[in-house]
Formats: C-alpha cells, structure tokens, sequence
C-alpha cells in the first residue's frame, strides 16, 4: 500500500515536466524554442531525447513505489540499476545529438 501512495506522490512531484517532456517529444517545433547545441541537433535526435526522458519520469514513480513497496536489497538493485541504464542512455543521447 505504501508503494503505491509513493509512487501517486512521485507521480503528481513529476507531473509537470513529464507534460512538458511529452509536448517537447512530440512537437518537433519547439526545437526552435532552445537556443545553442540543441537547437543543431538533428529532428530525430532531439525527438529521440526527449521520448527517453519521457519514458524515464514516466517510469521514475512505478521504480520508486516498486522500491519502497519491496525494500529489499535485490529490489533497490533492480530499481538503481534501471535508472542507471536510463541516465546513461540520456547521457550518451545527450553527446550524440546534443553536444
């Protein structure tokens, strides 16, 4: 019960960003909207970028409930481990498209 009462409080914290992540992803037009390196970047890069961290504060609330729901140590290593393969795949889709 706990997990999911985090997870809704993780989720309403993320709320904004993952609106503004979505709309980012989607309109290919607001590439304009950043000035510098991302607005160089690629179409498929900068959409690519933004999907992954779409993805990623949409799933930050189900790791953190599934993290607190369990709390044992194999499950903080599964939830530190995905988000460690989703920072990297923003880092390296940072470098790639980005800078």
């Amino acid at each position: 019960m706990w997990g999911w009462f985090v997870g809704l409080i993780v989720f309403a914290l993320v709320a904004v960003p993952l609106s503004a992540a979505f709309a980012f992803a989607t309109n290919p037009g607001t590439q304009q909207l950043f000035a510098g390196r991302l607005s160089d970047a690629t179409s498929a890069g900068y959409q690519a970028f933004w999907w992954v961290v779409t993805l990623m504060l949409l799933a930050l609330p189900v790791l953190v409930g599934y993290g607190i729901a369990r709390m044992s140590p194999r499950a903080l290593l599964i939830v530190g481990s995905v988000v460690a393969a989703f920072f990297i795949a923003v880092l390296v889709l940072g470098q790639m498209f980005v800078f």
